[in-house]
C-alpha cells in the first residue's frame, strides 16, 4: 500500500512541478520526477527536522541551565 500511495502522490507532485516549471513530459517521466522528488525532498526535510530538533534540545538545555543558575543565586545564596 505505501508503494501505491507513493505513486499517487508522486504523480500529483510531478504533475504540479512540471506545470510550474513549464516542462512538457510524458506520464511515466512525470511520475518519476514526482517520486524521486518526494524521496529527495523527504530526505532533506527529515534532515532539517532532525537538525532543528538537536538545536532545540541545545537551546532547551541552555535555558534550563540559565533558570537553574537564577534559582540558585536567588534562593540559595
Amino acid at each position: 500500500m505505501p508503494f501505491l500511495t507513493l505513486m499517487i502522490i508522486g504523480a500529483a507532485a510531478g504533475f504540479l512541478a512540471t506545470r510550474v516549471m513549464k516542462l512538457n513530459t510524458d506520464v511515466p517521466t512525470t511520475i518519476a520526477i514526482g517520486v524521486f522528488g518526494a524521496l529527495i525532498g523527504g530526505g532533506l526535510l527529515r534532515l532539517l527536522v532532525w537538525s532543528l530538533g538537536a538545536a532545540a534540545g541545545f537551546v532547551g538545555a541552555f535555558l534550563g541551565a540559565l533558570a537553574l543558575i537564577w534559582l540558585w543565586r536567588t534562593y540559595i545564596r
